[in-house]
């Protein structure tokens, strides 16, 4: 394997990670919203799980892009 290889690699787990702990974020959010009993912890839950999905839509885009080889002329 070369090291461009292995350095693709590693950027594709980084990104797979990144989905992996915003969806964990998500379910844990649901899961404070569903328990929670008053506004205030509802509130946390809900807020927690809105970041978690923005995060799975826009961090993995942002590395993929960040990292996009360059065209050859």
């Amino acid at each position: 394997m070369t090291d461009e290889d292995r350095t693709a690699q590693t950027r594709y787990y980084l990104m797979t990670l990144a989905r992996i702990a915003g969806a964990a974020g998500a379910v844990f959010g649901i899961v404070l919203l569903a328990r929670a009993v008053e506004w205030p912890d509802k509130a946390i839950g809900l807020g927690l799980t809105l970041a978690s999905l923005w995060e799975m839509a826009v961090v993995p885009r942002a590395l993929a892009a960040r990292w996009k080889s360059k065209p050859e002329p």
